[in-house]
């Protein structure tokens, strides 16, 4: 008997990653691979393992791969879960997947699950970790939220946004999955340059009200905190390694720990920059061409 739950993978060129990531939900009843035209074979590699495959064709601002999915894709099960092609599922979150969602007394709309890292070819213990996302949710009463109305310049899937549950959605799944997001440091630099462009674009907008909503995990809601007050303060990218390497004790997690510290101290810094250069650019359209020299 197969889990009844539809699984939501967003891809684009994944061919790499989607046997893992597909081999990991053989126990779900429906499995929905949205692709952005991918160039390589993750199309065939998804209806191979038997996953429907979906085009999504991106209007350049919104509503971006995930929340279209939502929205549009005719799901046959209550509950979705998202999961990434560079992650993997544990066997044991299928049993409990199935516990939880068939249960008749446990009273949830969502479910956080936990992710491990890896990074150079080892799990981070300390840097990122716990790192919560809520992905298990009945998919009517659970949409991304909406930081920005503008282009971001990050690609058709939603970058850091939460998902948010018109419910329940206090529960923390025992089960982990394991990150494969930076199986190199090219990819690393080359995912958080786009993840700068959203950065940027969201700190300069600041449109939204559902920045600042709640998010029901104790965790999440405390980095979110942090991040707004810091994105005050001077020396971002210098508070941006202690907090990896010292706050959250990357230094345990040796060299490794060190270089991704360092990484994201980098990835702050080309966010300040990308900032003030917008900020920039926007004042120079109501100039003149005299004003601008």
């Amino acid at each position: 008997m197969k889990v009844p739950v539809s699984i939501l993978i967003p891809i684009k060129n994944e061919a790499k990653n989607l046997p893992g990531c597909l081999d990991s939900v053989r126990w779900a009843n429906e499995i929905f691979v949205v692709d952005s035209q991918s160039e390589d074979e993750s199309a065939e590699i998804a209806e191979k393992y038997g996953a429907k495959v979906i085009q999504f064709h991106f209007n350049g601002t919104w509503p971006k791969k995930k929340n279209w999915a939502l929205e549009n894709l005719s799901f046959q099960n209550e509950w979705v879960f998202i999961l990434d092609a560079d992650e993997v599922l544990p066997p044991e979150a299928e049993s409990e997947i199935m516990n939880l969602i068939t249960s008749p007394h446990l009273e949830i709309d969502g479910c956080w699950i936990n992710r491990r890292f890896m990074f150079m070819g080892k799990w981070l213990r300390h840097a990122y970790y716990p790192n919560w996302n809520l992905r298990l949710f009945r998919h009517k009463l659970g949409r991304y939220e909406k930081l920005t109305d503008v282009d971001t310049a990050s690609g058709d899937n939603e970058v850091h946004e939460h998902v948010v549950v018109k419910g329940s959605s206090k529960y923390q799944m025992r089960s982990q999955m394991d990150h494969y997001a930076f199986p190199s440091i090219e990819v690393f630099i080359e995912k958080h340059n786009r993840y700068s462009n959203w950065e940027a674009r969201v700190a300069l907008e600041k449109k939204s009200a559902q920045a600042n909503q709640p998010l029901q995990n104790k965790t999440v809601n405390m980095r979110r905190k942090i991040k707004g007050y810091v994105n005050k303060l001077p020396f971002r990218p210098i508070l941006r390694f202690l907090y990896v390497y010292i706050w959250q004790k990357g230094f345990l997690d040796g060299r490794e720990g060190y270089y991704f510290a360092r990484l994201h101290s980098t990835y702050e810094f080309l966010t300040i920059a990308k900032t003030a250069e917008l900020k920039k650019n926007r004042l120079n359209r109501h100039k003149t061409p005299s004003e601008v020299i």
